[in-house]
């Protein structure tokens, strides 16, 4: 059995050609790169837009190389044991962020090691995935979130996702009103209120939007409150039936567990860096399944779109969710061609080896 013999972290900046807010112009990426006892090597990241990056290098560099060194590379026997070992660090969020950095270079050090790309090893389910345009745009005005809108659509995108959450329902409407009318009849629509509502807020914003035929509502409470998504989830079931999506900004198998057991959402989003990397991802698309819920994962889609080709699709086909010129390739950051492409709403594999996600020594602009 191989195990873990280094593992080396460096922390970069990428600016973003479309900042997220006034004071998100770039986000963090922890680059990671693992040698096993066998020789064989692995790259994996870690990743935060705007708040902690350097405490998760610390983290890497400090406390998870060192209790790494000697335990399995297999992908998957050793997060369980580094996880308990961080536990009073806490047990999700900067913890899980790091263990990711670990857990992505481990599978993509064994990929690399049977000539395969990551996703071949998972067992690939489907050539491509639906993927929708996404974007950081309640700062937008309305001229110009029309004008993204026209742009999603003549890239042959058939589903979009745009952010709710203006001070004025009045606001919410009319904006949701003027992007359904350039979407037309037959695309699909989502929104995302990223947490700002209150339970009572939810209800009347989510039952006077839902005219516009929505796909879901993504975060309408804070991520951490289970009684409240609980109560929205009963209520929108008796009257407008919009389903909830939610789940990037839960940090581990546990918290996905309490939210699925309540009924507190139809549609999971992990984000695979925020709950530890590839192997909490599999058993939570696993818990959402036995739940009857689907699995769409949140935002990096060189990342998750690999994830989504192998993931089994029971209750719904995946989503891969593309924010505009936000792609590590877009951005340019990528030492290697990006391993995944975006054409007429799909994504696709491109030839590549492991994740195929390895990150420059020098970025533009930095």
């Amino acid at each position: 059995m191989s195990t873990i013999s280094r593992l080396d972290a460096r922390l970069l900046r990428v600016p973003l050609t479309r900042p997220w807010a006034a004071g998100v112009t770039s986000v963090g990426v922890i680059a990671t790169h693992v040698v096993r006892s066998d020789g064989a090597e692995g790259w994996g990241f870690s990743w935060t837009p705007q708040i902690g990056a350097e405490a998760v290098h610390a983290l890497i560099a400090h406390d998870i190389a060192a209790a790494a060194i000697g335990r399995s590379a297999v992908p998957g026997e050793t997060w369980q044991g580094l996880w308990e070992h961080l536990h009073e660090a806490g047990g999700g969020g900067v913890t899980t962020i790091a263990l990711a950095g670990l857990d992505l270079a481990l599978w993509d050090a064994e990929a690399r090691a049977e000539s395969l790309p990551v996703s071949g090893v998972l067992g690939r389910r489907r050539d491509s995935v639906r993927a929708y345009g996404s974007g950081v745009n309640l700062h937008y005005s309305l001229e110009e979130l029309i004008a993204q809108v026209r742009r999603w659509t003549d890239a042959g995108f058939g589903a979009v996702k745009i952010k709710v959450g203006k001070p004025s329902l009045d606001e919410d409407l009319e904006r949701v009103a003027a992007v359904r009318e350039a979407l037309g009849p037959d695309r699909e629509l989502m929104i995302d209120a990223n947490q700002r509502w209150d339970l009572d807020r939810a209800t009347r914003s989510i039952e006077a939007l839902s005219a516009f035929d929505l796909a879901w509502i993504e975060e309408p409470l804070r991520a951490d409150d289970l009684a409240g998504h609980t109560e929205l989830a009963r209520r929108l079931a008796a009257s407008s039936r919009v389903p909830i999506a939610l789940g990037e900004n839960l940090h581990n198998t546990h918290r996905f567990g309490d939210f699925l057991r309540a009924g507190a959402a139809q549609i999971v989003q992990p984000n695979i860096v925020r709950v530890g990397g590839i192997t909490p991802f599999l058993r939570i698309a696993d818990l959402a399944g036995e739940h009857g819920a689907a699995v769409h994962p949140h935002l990096l889609p060189e990342l998750s779109g690999q994830l989504a080709l192998a993931l089994p699709g029971t209750v719904a086909e995946p989503w891969a969710e593309d924010v505009e010129e936000a792609g590590f390739g877009d951005l340019g950051a990528l030492a290697d061609p990006s391993p995944v492409a975006i054409a007429a709403g799909r994504l696709s594999e491109v030839p590549h080896l492991g994740l195929g996600i390895r990150f420059r020594n020098s970025l533009p602009g930095r």
